[in-house]
């Protein structure tokens, strides 16, 4: 039972609002992401999973988890490591690809990305974005610090990426952007948080280059996605709301990072919204880069009509 004396109805929001003592799903719940939110997890319908041609086969959209991989794995090959060419498949989680037996199968959460690993004597399934950097990281030995004190550094900033995205994403973003009503108190509760992260950002990289001192690592591949987005106003449209641009220091690496060409390619992997120039729905081959960007697609669609 609720305290009235400690917490008046009146004051809930909507007024009157009481929770019941046991919580009981609707339909309703989520707001605009209500079709694919539920309160249990396994496949709603059968489904295969796509394999292509390479031993990496990653599933996947370009939201900021998505594109960490995509990045990890386009700085692989330009590093040199040709064993980490790759097929991506859009997984389009605004139509519940994320509930298809296949993709259950390589993540039982229901996230992605997921990745398989076709190299192994059995398929080895990867799944949690911050997962799958460790598990490519040490297969390829790269972008990893080998020094003990820098390697512990990159994988705490990774952990603190994993524990606070969620205080961005479906704390801030969801009530500032998403949530079908406007309550002050979630919203100055979770910007606070948000104003908080970037701080501890901006304090750390005064003195280091990137995350883990002077080498990029996972961890930078992990917060860039995240906090570099919402640096230059693109997540929630917020960035006047939090005065994103007082924190100089996020906003130098953050244009640091986005000037490597491996970012540059690997941001647009997956991507099913936006410029039809910076969408490339699957990627199968480095070729598909120059000739299969759905603008691309679309003009000859529009040739051949």
């Amino acid at each position: 039972m609720t305290d009235d004396t400690k917490f008046p109805p009146e004051n809930n929001f909507p007024a009157g609002y009481q929770p019941a003592k046991v919580w009981e799903w609707q339909k309703g719940n989520g707001g605009q992401f209500a079709n694919i939110n539920r309160p249990i997890a396994g496949a709603t319908h059968d489904k295969e999973r796509p394999v292509g041609k390479h031993p990496l086969q990653l599933y996947s959209l370009a939201t900021p988890n998505g594109v960490k991989v995509t990045v990890m794995l386009e700085e692989l090959l330009a590093a040199g490591h040709s064993g980490a060419e790759y097929d991506a498949w859009l997984i389009n989680i605004g139509d519940g690809d994320q509930f298809g037996s296949g993709f259950v199968e390589a993540n039982p959460n229901s996230k992605i990305p997921a990745l398989m690993d076709h190299s192994t004597p059995e398929p080895t399934r990867v799944f949690e974005s911050g997962s799958i950097l460790i598990y490519l990281a040490e297969k390829f030995g790269a972008f990893l610090p080998t020094d003990h004190k820098a390697r512990t550094e990159a994988i705490s900033w990774l952990m603190w990426q994993m524990g606070s995205g969620p205080y961005l994403g479906g704390g801030f973003g969801h009530f500032y952007a998403y949530a079908p009503m406007k309550i002050q108190y979630a919203i100055d509760r979770f910007a606070m948080e948000v104003k908080r992260q970037l701080d501890v950002l901006d304090r750390h990289l005064a003195d280091n280059e990137y995350m883990a001192g002077m080498e990029y690592s996972i961890a930078d591949m992990a917060i860039w996605p995240w906090y570099g987005r919402l640096i230059k106003g693109g997540a929630y449209e917020a960035g006047d709301y939090l005065d994103v641009t007082s924190y100089k220091n996020v906003t130098r690496w953050t244009d640091q990072i986005a000037e490597r060409p491996a970012v540059e390619r690997g941001r647009i992997v997956n991507k099913s919204f936006g410029e039809l120039s910076e969408q490339l729905h699957e990627r199968h081959d480095a070729s598909d880069f120059e000739l299969r960007t759905q603008d691309k697609l679309e003009a000859a669609k529009e040739g051949g009509a």
